[in-house]
């Protein structure tokens, strides 16, 4: 079998495997995202092991997962089309102060279960910050199924996880810097002066420069022109994202969507990118996380530590950017929601963790537990957020998430007409 056929086999499987697994999961009341994780377990080296047939070629496994990588990009694209800045700096304060103390809770906790397992300084410390990571994109999944990402939690988390990446980014950096990994605090600044001069160019360019862009692709005769174009601005601002700003690509995608929200054509990007994410990579990016762990490898003897872990993880984010998000306003319910939707790891996780096995700072039984946490946290955040949101419109029927939705547009709406009337 050629290596076109091998890939067509993997992507057919996969595919049919997401949605039917997708299906089953809404049926029983849950989000599908979480029967697309459960599925790629099935898939994995776990159990059926879908990779390592053998007539599958080993080099299809980093295929598989550059196609999911690019699901993850569209997926905080697509997140990014459904707000209007005037939402987000509605929700900064409560954002920075969610993400602040999101990252503080867990990395102290991680750090003292490093100590308390034995771990020397530097790997305790490490510990905590791979525990500080957060994934947001499962959530943000979870939400667009319920309508829900324009409401007051799910707007905040979004910004969240925002301050959550430039936070762990900052803190990995001076931590791989004071580890002999960069050039000490110049290194240290260098960073910082990356990030900062990457949003601010990113704004700048979204705010002045695409507006005028898409309108004159939109009236080009090209076939899918302006869907096109909008892809190669989400892929460019990926790309800056990583090479320029030091940041995940994922906060660029999310970016690009975010800018591209004002324009006129915002409906049809959106109706574009859909299709291509849910019919093709999405799907993919949430399999792919279930097909690159293997519980096989799980050792007993860290079973008390990954049990440490993983409480410690789930508590101290979810108390942690729920506490922040209370400080910065929110009600005690959305501070609880926010809280839950930052539970996730995801594949952030797993890159943080990465980077501590390139540089020797964790062992395999370590970096097993530490799998196993964010597998945990990954399948626990969609019907935990689900509980929540339909717990509270349980209480309140009068208040449909269509109103919430209506209630956040028209604010937006009147926040983005202030300058305008002065």
């Amino acid at each position: 079998m050629s290596l076109f056929l091998q890939l067509a086999f993997l992507l057919s499987v996969i595919l049919l495997s997401a949605k039917m697994a997708g299906y089953i999961s809404i049926r029983f009341g849950q989000p599908s995202v979480l029967g697309e994780l459960l599925v790629g377990i099935l898939l994995g080296p776990s159990i059926i092991n879908l990779l390592d047939l053998p007539f599958i070629e080993h080099e299809l496994t980093e295929t598989v997962a550059k196609l999911g990588e690019l699901g993850v990009l569209l997926l905080m694209f697509l997140a990014g089309l459904e707000l209007h800045l005037g939402e987000m700096r509605q929700n900064v304060r409560v954002a920075a102060l969610a993400g602040l103390m999101g990252v503080i809770g867990p990395v102290l906790l991680g750090w003292g279960a490093g100590l308390l397992f034995g771990f020397n300084q530097p790997s305790a410390i490490f510990l905590g910050l791979t525990l500080g990571a957060t994934s947001v994109s499962i959530s943000a999944q979870t939400l667009i199924e319920m309508k829900v990402l324009r409401s007051r939690a799910g707007l905040s988390l979004l910004g969240a996880a925002v301050f959550d990446d430039i936070l762990i980014i900052l803190l990995l950096s001076v931590f791989l810097a004071l580890q002999g990994e960069a050039a000490g605090m110049a290194g240290i600044i260098l960073i910082m002066m990356r990030m900062l001069v990457f949003l601010v160019a990113s704004v700048l360019f979204g705010l002045w420069a695409l507006p005028w862009i898409i309108r004159r692709v939109s009236r080009l005769p090209i076939s899918q022109g302006l869907l096109t174009i909008s892809l190669v601005i989400l892929l460019a601002y990926g790309i800056a994202s990583e090479a320029f700003g030091g940041m995940a690509a994922i906060t660029g995608a999310f970016l690009a969507g975010l800018m591209l929200a004002r324009t006129p054509e915002k409906e049809r990007i959106e109706a574009g990118a859909h299709a291509l994410a849910y019919g093709l990579f999405v799907p993919v990016f949430f399999v792919n996380i279930g097909l690159s762990i293997n519980l096989r490898e799980f050792q007993m003897e860290s079973l008390f530590l990954t049990a440490a872990i993983t409480v410690g993880a789930v508590a101290g984010k979810w108390v942690g950017a729920g506490w922040g998000a209370k400080l910065g306003g929110l009600t005690t319910t959305e501070s609880v929601q926010l809280g839950a939707g930052m539970i996730s790891r995801g594949e952030v996780g797993l890159i943080v963790a990465s980077v501590g096995m390139r540089n020797g700072l964790m062992t395999d039984v370590e970096f097993s537990a530490i799998v196993v946490m964010i597998l945990v946290t990954t399948l626990i955040t969609p019907p935990i957020l689900r509980g929540l949101f339909m717990r509270e419109q349980a209480k309140h029927p009068a208040r449909k998430l269509e109103q919430v939705r209506a209630e956040s547009e028209a604010q937006a709406i009147k926040d983005e007409s202030k300058p305008e009337a002065s």
